[in-house]
């Protein structure tokens, strides 16, 4: 039997060459979320009145603590996802599942995320430019952000190394 933890020798099962699919999936995920809220939030800064308000430092150390903050959230609804609807076979089966419940769990905490520092707590505020969600004041343009970037994330975590499998492979999603 081959050894499946040298490197210098390929796995030959269906399994076994499955299972890096998933660790190269994650770091292209991981990556456009990382450069894409990294764009996202430089861009949607005159929706926040620190870029009227604050110095340079504010401004860069805000963008660079809410992309930490947007990886990190990124990285557990993944996790989260996984564990509900993952299976070994990741990426290559129930991907789309995975990525809907991701989507889905970075923009409900999102939300209450939103509505709780600027609503209760006051940690930042919306210019009047941004539009924000009835009843729970939420702005739209950082919810807007957790459906097109994770999207795309996904998107190009997908055909990247959809690309790459074997043609008998199943897509059971």
């Amino acid at each position: 039997m081959q050894d499946l933890r040298n490197a210098n020798n390929p796995p030959t099962s269906k399994r076994a060459a499955t299972a890096g699919d998933w660790l190269e999936t994650v770091r292209r995920y991981l990556t456009v979320i990382a450069v894409g809220n990294l764009l996202w939030e430089f861009a949607q800064l005159p929706l926040y009145t620190i870029w009227y308000e604050g110095s340079t430092k504010e401004i860069l150390s805000a963008v660079a603590h809410c992309t930490g903050g947007d990886a990190l959230i990124a990285s557990t609804a993944l996790l989260g996802a996984l564990l509900i609807a993952g299976d070994w076979r990741w990426p290559r089966a129930r991907f789309r599942a995975v990525a809907a419940i991701a989507i889905l769990g970075g923009l409900a905490y999102t939300v209450f995320s939103e509505w709780l520092n600027t609503e209760i707590r006051g940690s930042w505020a919306y210019t009047e430019a941004m539009p924000q969600l009835p009843l729970v004041g939420a702005g739209i343009s950082p919810l807007a952000q957790w459906i097109v970037v994770p999207s795309i994330a996904f998107w190009w975590a997908w055909s990247s190394s959809h690309s790459q499998l074997p043609k008998e492979t199943s897509y059971d999603q």
